[in-house]
């Protein structure tokens, strides 16, 4: 799908806007002329009506002149045969100005004329009552017609004319105005988009223009720095990981080249059997590294499993019978103190535990399960020489290893309790070391399932 430019919304709107502003004033204007059009005619018969109904009152015996007005001059006193019996002065020796000829039952009736001797007229026809008829014509019927030419702003169409340039004008100014606001709306989004083209994953610390506000664009702002900021984090965090799995990898790998190649030039000096049993011995310390790297990287980028109860006790009962080898290991367990989460991920991270707090012990390790304020709380205590307040965070970082966990386990990566943590906080949950009378404790809480 094209990326539509802000340019190009901000023409779709203002030509939307323009086609809707169009239609509705369009409408207006011809609601405003037609209501315009029905009020000059309705006053203007009014007009004609009285001037009608006057002259009719006035008419006498021998006497039926009419009696125009400045309003309406058009007069005319018609016979039931359509013959002019009287007319105006500007209606002299014209037809009668309408065929209608109005009924007993509907004396009066008001109608539009248009000829091409006098144009459109506003006509009134009136039946003369029939008393009057009786007193003057012998009772034959005679019709009043009473009219004025129709108004310049009707019959030229000045109101249509002023209507439509009306609704041109107010179109033209509501796509202007919406061009502006829309542009000045957008203004945000263009530099947003300038700004986040010159980001690369080379450098990460730019961010987009946060304009002020909590509309939808400052909200888009914030959202993009905020994405931005954990992209930067992700990244760097990305390039020390390649940069300790590189170092971590280049000792041993380095060191198996340095051993064949001397079985190479030396091989009347160098037993083969040695050769390989170390060489072996270096590519198992490879592959260890390299499948807890898998394993980091497994937990922290998979899609997470969909967690299902798990019994933290019996997981730490089954652990604890495994390890015959070694410092013992006694467990407290309390029943029912279950979690949810990965099976398999929590049995990993209680080995990584027990096994390091074995390496680390003298004489014993002990392993707690219980619950507290709605968490199970696991803990894993060796009578080893503790770890100084100053490395308890540090031991979580990957391929990070102490003095005393080199000499002790010299194979070792690094990535064990990188690896708790990480798990831990998979599980929504915390991994920490605190404060014991003697060697390292180690706390894990997770939230409990709800018992019922």
């Amino acid at each position: 799908m094209p990326r539509l430019r802000p340019s190009s919304i901000r023409a779709r709107y203002t030509i939307a806007t323009a086609v809707l502003s169009l239609v509705a004033f369009t409408l207006i204007g011809l609601g405003l002329d037609y209501t315009i059009r029905l009020r000059t005619q309705a006053i203007t018969f009014l007009e004609t009506q009285r001037v009608a109904t006057d002259w009719i009152a006035a008419m006498q015996p021998g006497n039926t002149r009419p009696t125009p007005t400045n309003e309406v001059n058009l007069l005319q006193l018609v016979d039931s045969q359509g013959r002019v019996v009287q007319a105006s002065a500007p209606l002299a020796g014209s037809p009668p100005l309408s065929s209608d000829q109005p009924s007993v039952d509907d004396r009066i009736q008001d109608r539009v004329e248009c000829s091409t001797r006098h144009g459109c007229v506003l006509v009134t026809a009136i039946r003369v009552p029939p008393q009057v008829a009786r007193q003057l014509w012998g009772g034959e019927p005679h019709f009043v017609y009473a009219g004025t030419r129709e108004p310049l702003s009707l019959a030229e169409h000045h109101l249509e004319l002023y209507a439509g340039a009306g609704a041109l004008l107010a179109t033209a100014f509501a796509a202007w105005t919406t061009w502006m606001v829309v542009g000045r709306t957008l203004r945000p989004i263009k530099a947003i988009r300038e700004k986040t083209s010159e980001i690369t994953v080379t450098d990460l610390s730019q961010r987009v223009p946060q304009p002020p506000g909590r509309d939808e664009i400052a909200q888009l702002a914030r959202a993009s720095n905020q994405n931005l900021a954990q992209l930067e984090t992700a990244v760097d965090q990305l390039r020390h990981f390649a940069s300790l799995v590189t170092h971590e990898l280049r000792s041993p790998i380095s060191g198996l080249r340095a051993q064949l190649e001397e079985a190479l030039l030396y091989p009347g000096e160098m037993d083969p059997r040695s050769t390989i049993q170390t060489a072996l011995s270096t590519t198992e310390r490879c592959q260890a590294i390299i499948n807890e790297v898998l394993m980091y990287a497994h937990i922290q980028t998979a899609v997470p499993a969909p967690h299902e109860p798990v019994d933290l006790g019996a997981l730490v009962r089954q652990e604890v019978a495994t390890r015959i080898r070694g410092v013992p290991v006694r467990a407290r367990v309390d029943h029912d103190v279950k979690v949810m989460g990965n099976p398999l991920h929590l049995t990993g991270l209680l080995s990584n535990l027990l096994v390091n707090a074995q390496r680390h012990a003298a004489t014993r390790v002990e392993v707690t399960v219980g619950g507290s304020g709605g968490q199970a709380v696991v803990t894993v205590t060796d009578d080893g020489d503790g770890i100084a307040p100053e490395d308890r965070e540090r031991v979580f970082e990957p391929f990070t290893r102490l003095k005393d966990a080199r000499r002790r386990d010299p194979k070792g990566s690094g990535l064990g309790l990188a690896l708790c943590r990480e798990v831990a906080d998979a599980h929504h949950g915390t991994l920490l070391i605190e404060d014991s009378p003697k060697g390292a404790r180690f706390v894990l809480r997770l939230p409990a399932v709800d018992q019922p």
